[in-house]
C-alpha cells in the first residue's frame, strides 16, 4: 500500500521578512517602494503591500558580504531562536530583488550560490544587510489563509546598488510597483498592518536613529499581544 504524500498544512505560521525601502527622507516628500497583490492571491489579495515573502531553507547559509549591525541582531533574536537571525535577513534582501529586481548588495563574485540566488549573483553583487533596521515584527492573525511571523526591515534607498526607478528585472507576484509617497499611502488599498508599520516608520522621520526596541503583535491561537522586543536572551 502506498503511503500518500503529508499534507501541507498552510494554516502553519511561516517566518517571513518585508523590506520597506524607503527613499528621500530628507525630502518634502518622502515614499515608499510598494506593489499590488494579485486579485486571485491567496494572501492578501488586491492589497498594497512592501515587498517580502517567506524564509526559504538556502537562505540560512547565504554568505553576506556585510552583516547586520549588532543591535539588529539582539532585537532579531528577542523572542526568537538564533539560528533565523541571518536567513530573516537574507529572505529580506532576496524578496526584494525577486519581486523589485533592486539590488542590496556590494559588488563581488559569488561562485555557487543556492539555486534562489542566481539571477542575483548574476548581477555581480552579495548581499549586504549592513543598512537593514528592523523596525516591526507581527504574526498574522488566526482564521486567515496563510499565517506568517513577518518580521518588517527598513532600508534607506540611497544603499539599494541598482536603479532605483528600474522595475524590469521583477517577477509577477507584485504589479504596479511604485514609490509611494508616504503622505498619499493612506489612499492605497493597504492591509491593516501595513497601515500601523507605515505610521511606525512615519514616526520616525526625518532621523530614523537606531532603534532600541520593536514593536510586537504576538497573536497565537489563545491571546493577541501587544509586546515591545528590546533585545533580550533568544529562544532555544
Amino acid at each position: 500500500m502506498t503511503t500518500p504524500p503529508a499534507q501541507v498544512d498552510k494554516t502553519a505560521i511561516r517566518n517571513a521578512s518585508s523590506v520597506i525601502v524607503l527613499r528621500d527622507k530628507d525630502g518634502a516628500s518622502p515614499s515608499v517602494l510598494m506593489g499590488q497583490r494579485g486579485a486571485k492571491a491567496a494572501f492578501m489579495p488586491s492589497k498594497f503591500v512592501f515587498p517580502g515573502g517567506a524564509v526559504d531553507p538556502d537562505d540560512a547559509s547565504v554568505p553576506l558580504a556585510a552583516a547586520i549591525p549588532s543591535h539588529v541582531a539582539e532585537l532579531l533574536m528577542d523572542h526568537a531562536p538564533d539560528h533565523l537571525r541571518d536567513a530573516l535577513v537574507c529572505a529580506a534582501i532576496r524578496e526584494l530583488w525577486e519581486e523589485t529586481g533592486l539590488v542590496l548588495g556590494q559588488t563581488d563574485l559569488w561562485e555557487d550560490p543556492p539555486a534562489d540566488w542566481t539571477e542575483f549573483a548574476a548581477t555581480g553583487h552579495r548581499p549586504d544587510a549592513s543598512a537593514l533596521e528592523f523596525v516591526f515584527r507581527a504574526i498574522t492573525p488566526t482564521g486567515r489563509p496563510r499565517r506568517f511571523d513577518a518580521r518588517f526591515f527598513l532600508v534607506d534607498a540611497s544603499h539599494v546598488a541598482s536603479d532605483l526607478d528600474d522595475f524590469s528585472r521583477a517577477s509577477d507576484e507584485l504589479s504596479n510597483l511604485q514609490w509611494v509617497p508616504l503622505d498619499q499611502a493612506r489612499g492605497f488599498d493597504l492591509p491593516f498592518i501595513t497601515q500601523v508599520v507605515l505610521a511606525e516608520v512615519a514616526a520616525r522621520l526625518p532621523n530614523l536613529t537606531p532603534v532600541t526596541s520593536v514593536p510586537f503583535f504576538q497573536n497565537n491561537d489563545e491571546e493577541s499581544l501587544f509586546l515591545h522586543l528590546n533585545g533580550a536572551s533568544p529562544l532555544g
